[in-house]
């Protein structure tokens, strides 16, 4: 039988197969690296940079980069958990985060990320964008105050539903989910509950109606284990 390749994460040695990134080979392994846009079904994009390694001294993405034999990895150092922990703090104040009084609580990935990675303050000003709630769809409310440009349901609208639905519009801190319709409402396009699109957001800026508050606060997928012991599960659990 053929010798495995393997990189080291943090001491510990990971195989990988050919082609393999640095998160995918982790995962498989059962090594748990913090993210947010990464998903298994869809092509790395690395649009959260929450998943930051330094690799054989260099900073990347480990949804993106692609693992080497004999590299060395660190996800756990106390530079490379800062930095994460600054990221996660920008996503909070850039949009309208209130956790006590929000839906996806307990099932949401933006959470229980931060809580893993020891955010839990958000340090920086708010900026409270005044984002609207589109509420026109007769299955699904988008709430754009939580949206954190992770483009997830870009990418399972395009590659999976073959529908194009959802777009990010601008650059920088003008940038913004836009939907497409002719009104620019979800109620006009033809985003349908059975779309992958409707259940791959890891916050609650996609809500299915009439399913809110099945599993109580403290009972949810993410209140009963860290999302390091849970794994890449699908934040809606709900749904």
């Amino acid at each position: 039988m053929a010798e495995h390749s393997t990189f080291r994460l943090d001491g510990r040695p990971i195989p990988f197969a050919p082609g393999q990134t640095i998160m995918d080979a982790a995962l498989a392994a059962g090594a748990y690296i913090p993210h947010l846009c990464h998903h298994p079904e869809f092509a790395p994009h690395g649009s959260c940079r929450v998943c930051v390694v330094c690799a054989d001294g260099r900073e990347v993405s480990a949804c993106t980069a692609p693992a080497a034999k004999d590299m060395e990895v660190e996800s756990q150092s106390e530079s490379i958990r800062a930095l994460r922990v600054s990221i996660l703090q920008m996503l909070f104040v850039e949009g309208n985060h209130v956790c006590p009084a929000c839906e996806k609580s307990g099932a949401c990935q933006l959470q229980a990320v931060a809580y893993d990675c020891g955010m839990l303050e958000p340090h920086f000003t708010h900026f409270f964008p005044r984002r609207a709630v589109d509420a026109s769809h007769p299955d699904v409310i988008l709430d754009y105050n939580r949206c954190i440009l992770c483009e997830l349901c870009v990418r399972a609208s395009r590659d999976q539903d073959g529908k194009r639905v959802f777009a990010i519009s601008g650059r920088g801190i003008g940038s913004r989910l836009i939907v497409d319709s002719p009104t620019g409402r979800l109620g006009d396009s033809r985003f349908a509950i059975t779309d992958k699109a409707a259940h791959v957001c890891p916050v609650g800026a996609i809500l299915p109606r009439r399913g809110g508050y099945r599993v109580p606060i403290g009972e949810r997928l993410y209140d009963r284990a860290p999302i390091s012991r849970v794994g890449d599960v699908a934040a809606n659990e709900e749904a």
